[in-house]
């Protein structure tokens, strides 16, 4: 009887240490719009999540949910989350700002970082990454490339991350080459192949033989690549869609993020915060550059890579103005990250109106 409840003993202590160490996991939770498999920005936070993975081992245990729309739904898998026990959860998308902070008050011990957005709380941080620097570099790439002097660029939704986007790329293009044109089309969604192609032939028709995107999976390219014209790549590297058109890809690198995001938790000094990183933190980084860039244009674009980095050059730099000639920054004056952030205007030289 004796050796008995020394048995039970032991493998109840055994339980109960079992028991600690998975309580001790920290476990993270991410919410993407589309699915891991898109190629593009869900992929990228998906292989920020594989790193935190990777980094920690044992000590950590993530789950995630795939092709949550913005709204009501995200609101549902966020609540569902906290109440699993997730310690952090990181949500992806623009849309899911509002329904982030709801259940963030509901669950005040569990810290959240929202991507792209701008409202903080107590337990609510945001981050993104200054995705402009990296379309000042293709935007100088494709100035220099397109025969036609039509790019074409397919815009998601006009809020100013895709504004900035759109007016970086083409202010580069125009210094290199006065007589090119932007073609802008507004599909409104993040991720949805069959529009983002269709927009992609529309603008191929138009005589655009530069692509340009601001979605998030891999079917402009391979629209592109089917017509023999280039492209750059979104959020991922997408050369296995497009072999010979993509020139590179903007590539979104939120590994580092997510680690130290985790890190911060698992130490006990997280705080919310905002994050802002561009190419000198590595959030913005980019695909090999294609064979087919002239040698003389990929040093330019390797040169403005570089002064970016080290800030002896800042993309909107004047002398700028807005699109109906009014003045906006002086020759040699550059635009602060509050108006970046809040930038609701095309910069003169783009046509068509930014929609409501």
């Amino acid at each position: 009887m004796k050796r008995r409840t020394i048995l039970a003993g032991a493998v109840a202590a055994l339980a109960l240490t079992t028991t600690a160490f998975a309580e001790d996991k920290t476990k993270v939770g991410f919410v993407y719009v589309g699915p891991v498999g898109d190629g593009g920005w869900t992929t990228e936070h998906n292989n920020g999540r594989l790193a935190v993975e990777e980094h920690f081992g044992d000590k950590v245990e993530t789950i995630f949910q795939e092709k949550v729309p913005e709204g009501a739904d995200a609101e549902r898998v966020l609540t569902q989350m906290a109440l699993s026990g997730a310690d952090l959860i990181f949500t992806t998308s623009f849309g899911y700002m509002d329904p982030t902070l709801n259940v963030a008050k509901k669950f005040p011990d569990v810290k959240f970082a929202h991507a792209t957005g701008f409202k903080r709380s107590d337990n609510v941080a945001t981050y993104s990454a200054r995705f402009y620097e990296g379309r000042a570099v293709i935007g100088h790439i494709a100035g220099n490339m397109t025969k036609t002097n039509k790019v074409g660029y397919i815009a998601s939704f006009p809020i100013p991350e895709v504004i900035r986007g759109i007016n970086s790329a083409y202010i580069h293009a125009k210094k290199v080459n006065p007589d090119v044109e932007f073609n802008v089309v507004w599909i409104f969604t993040w991720e949805d192949a069959a529009k983002e192609a269709d927009a992609a032939q529309a603008l191929i028709d138009q005589g655009v033989d530069v692509l340009m995107q601001h979605t998030d999976t891999t079917a402009p390219m391979l629209r592109a690549e089917a017509s023999g014209v280039h492209a750059f790549g979104q959020a991922s590297d997408m050369k296995v869609a497009g072999p010979t058109a993509q020139l590179t890809s903007i590539i979104d690198d939120w590994a580092p993020y997510y680690i130290a995001q985790t890190q911060a938790v698992m130490d006990g000094t997280w705080q919310s915060t905002d994050t802002w990183d561009g190419i000198k933190e590595g959030m913005v980084d980019f695909a090999e550059f294609s064979d087919a860039i002239p040698q003389d244009v990929r040093d330019e674009a390797n040169k403005m890579i570089e002064d970016i980095k080290s800030g002896a050059y800042k993309p909107f730099t004047g002398p700028l103005k807005k699109q109906d000639g009014s003045d906006w920054l002086a020759e040699g004056e550059t635009a602060d990250d509050g108006t970046l952030a809040g930038m609701n205007f095309y910069v003169e030289g783009l046509t068509g109106d930014i929609p409501n």
